[in-house]
């Protein structure tokens, strides 16, 4: 019969502990976690316009960087001189928004001389961003699909 000693000769003191104990203390573990994530709050209500609102921020700040397709100045300004620069871009802006929004996103862009987009829906959330530019306000709403 071979005792508990090293090899050296000393005794080995070391305690070891049980599969089953390990097993159950990490169930234990396991348990409290998931058991936690439920007490964890739910995001505020608020949560979703704010981040539509950001949605149409960066949208709004990449259509007042780009520069218009006729003319100087930006997009944006082109789209609210008049109603003919209006009219001309109209299919332009509509196509360059929904690429910079993407597919999960609905809008629609209010110019002085007209708007471009969706009907805007009552009783969702929704996001909403203004620039002003030398021909008045434009303001884009968006909401999710």
């Amino acid at each position: 019969m071979r005792d508990a000693t090293q090899g050296n000769g000393a005794r080995d003191d070391r305690a070891q502990l049980s599969l089953p104990v390990v097993e159950a203390a990490v169930g234990v573990a396991f348990l409290l976690a998931v058991a936690a994530s439920f007490g964890i709050a739910l995001p505020d209500a608020g949560t979703a316009e704010a981040q539509l609102d950001a949605y149409a921020d960066d949208a709004l700040t990449v259509l007042a960087a780009e520069p218009p397709r006729h003319g100087a100045g930006a997009r944006l300004a082109e789209v609210s001189a008049s109603p003919a620069a209006f009219d001309r871009e109209r299919d332009a802006l509509r196509d360059r928004v929904d690429r910079i929004l993407g597919d999960n996103l609905l809008f629609r862009v209010e110019t002085p001389h007209g708007a471009v987009g969706f009907e805007r829906p009552t009783g969702v959330p929704t996001g909403r961003a203004t620039a002003t530019t030398p021909g008045g306000e434009v303001v884009l709403w968006v909401w999710y699909v």
